[in-house]
């Protein structure tokens, strides 16, 4: 089967609909016909590379119109885009592409000097694409993008000669909770299936691009929605996409640190209809903003505010609905690796407990034995999925049979997310493993942090956790056993793992122990440690 492929939903509705807006960023908006012809410019300009079918491109980018023009000359052109990290350092940046075995690279010229050191050591990259910021001169081993994307017409339908299909990758590198960061190698198809099922899309299971051009006729232009996370993480790239493929417009916010003043100016100005956030690191500060000026904001076109990978307190959700009834607040229970494993729904006066959601309908809790957790047993199982899941992670079959497993049968994506089934058969959220930090929307495996933190001179040994925080979610603390004799500079400590690691991974502080207290294998107890230094922070 053919497949839906996103490059020719976008093309049937540029086509459909030339003269409706398509992306917003700041003061630039760019047409469904600009959108068309720029991504066409860029897709030509990978062809010429010599690239061959489903290599791959990165994209080193921060939220703007360009990531999304990119995002749709690769997929048009038949190859896979690999998302990048833009906190990751010269180390990261180096094994992310390397094992991606990216093609071409699509970077904001702020990176220009963290490229440098590195290009000489990635021969497999043919291109470098650079999208003007304001930063600098474009380097001469760089091509301007917007020497590409101008080149390009509407209605070109740039492609490759090996064509395109639903069996077309996006790959999703996530960090997980076990290492190096892994690719989820996700097909277009079952993207857009899940996306489709879950937004309430019209469209049939089956490739029909005739239906797509009469609903656009008949509807008209879409949504209008702001993903205020990063288009780097799944929230905001999916979210883009389920705008995207209903004829809408993608709002990026200009600022590279999220604001939430801008955000409400925002919703306001261009009568945004949905947003798409990450738990209360983004949802405090939006009430705090709602709450310091009442009424100053119209956020009345408002329907939906949407967030995944983290949880949504209860009394978040309560204070934002204070100011605006009207909406629905949906927390999505949804990885990089499984969308759909739960979902929880807050409206009027009525906002649902945190971390307690709606089991999937094609979800299910397991206990580590294979066996199904009973409803009210207070067992605690892993949360997977069936249907529409990834085809595994790149290069990684160990892995990825860890995670995509058959049972009775039918093949589960289970990517480590804890739970117990509550009586009335709803879901309350553990979270993943027993060990993973997940600071902001972005997960942090404590060995990596552990492993900076034991090179630092003072360090004997050395343990990452994470502490409640009510702006993060999770805060890194690190605990450590010092050398004999040593003395703590915890500001030191701190910029020396930043030296060697992306900065969210960095502790927020530093606590001094007198042993970490190992057991004879080697083994920490991480529970305890937590609490800890829960409590020592308190």
């Amino acid at each position: 089967m053919p497949g839906w492929n996103f490059a020719d939903i976008w093309e049937t509705i540029a086509d459909t609909q030339p003269d409706a807006p398509a992306l917003v960023h700041g003061d630039r908006r760019v047409t469904w016909a600009e959108f068309d012809a720029r991504a066409n410019g860029v897709a030509s300009w990978l062809l010429d590379l010599g690239v061959a079918r489903q290599d791959k491109v990165a994209h080193y980018l921060y939220n703007d119109n360009e990531f999304l023009e990119s995002m749709f000359a690769i997929f048009r052109a038949g190859l896979a885009p690999v998302n990048t990290n833009y906190r990751y350092a010269e180390d990261e940046l180096l094994y992310l592409w390397d094992n991606a075995d990216a093609v071409a690279v699509v970077f904001h010229g702020t990176f220009a000097e963290r490229i440098e050191v590195l290009r000489n050591k990635l021969p497999k990259v043919k291109g470098w694409l650079w999208v003007d910021d304001g930063s600098g001169p474009c380097p001469d081993w760089a091509t301007p993008y917007e020497d590409a994307a101008g080149a390009g017409k509407a209605g070109q339908n740039v492609s490759g000669p090996w064509g395109r299909d639903g069996d077309d990758l996006y790959m999703l590198y996530t960090g997980g909770t076990t290492g190096m960061p892994k690719g989820v190698m996700w097909r277009q198809d079952d993207i857009f299936g899940s996306l489709n099922e879950s937004g309430g899309m019209p469209y049939p299971a089956e490739p029909d691009y005739d239906t797509v051009r009469r609903l656009r006729t008949e509807q008209g232009p879409g949504l209008r929605g702001v993903p205020a996370c990063p288009l780097m993480h799944g929230t905001g790239a999916f979210t883009s996409f389920n705008i995207l493929d209903g004829g809408g417009c993608v709002v990026t916010l200009a600022n590279r640190t999220f604001d939430p003043d801008e955000l409400l100016a925002t919703i306001e100005s261009e009568k945004v209809n949905a947003v798409a956030i990450v738990g209360d690191a983004f949802a405090k500060p939006i009430l705090r903003a709602l709450d310091a000026n009442p009424g100053k904001y119209d956020i009345s076109s408002l329907m939906l505010m949407v967030s995944s990978g983290v949880m949504w307190s209860q009394e978040t959700k309560e204070g934002l609905l204070r100011h605006h009834a009207g909406m629905l607040l949906a927390d999505a229970f949804s990885s990089s690796e499984a969308l759909g494993m739960g979902n929880s729904v807050s409206g009027g006066a009525n906002a649902a407990q945190t971390a307690k959601f709606s089991l999937g309908d094609k979800a299910i809790v397991i206990t580590d034995d294979g066996r199904l957790v009973e409803p009210g047993s207070g067992e605690v199982g892993m949360v997977g999925v069936r249907g529409r899941t990834p085809l595994g992670y790149y290069k990684d079959p160990e892995k990825s049979a860890k995670t995509f497993r058959t049972i009775d049968g039918v093949r589960y994506s289970i990517p480590g997310d804890y739970a117990t089934v509550e009586a009335d058969g709803s879901l309350k959220l553990l979270g993943r493993g027993s060990v993973c930090i997940n600071t902001g929307g972005e997960k942090v495996y404590p060995e990596e942090v552990e492993e900076a933190l034991k090179t630092h001179p003072s360090i004997r040994d050395a343990v990452a956790v994470g502490v409640p925080h009510e702006k993060w979610g999770e805060a890194i603390t690190a605990v450590v056993e010092l050398h004999d004799g040593a003395g703590l500079d915890e500001a030191d400590v701190i910029a020396h793992v930043k030296s060697r690691l992306a900065t969210y991974k960095a502790p927020k502080r530093v606590l001094p122990v007198d042993t970490i207290g190992r057991a004879p294998n080697g083994k920490v107890d991480y529970k305890r440690l937590k609490a800890e230094a829960a409590a020592r922070l308190a």
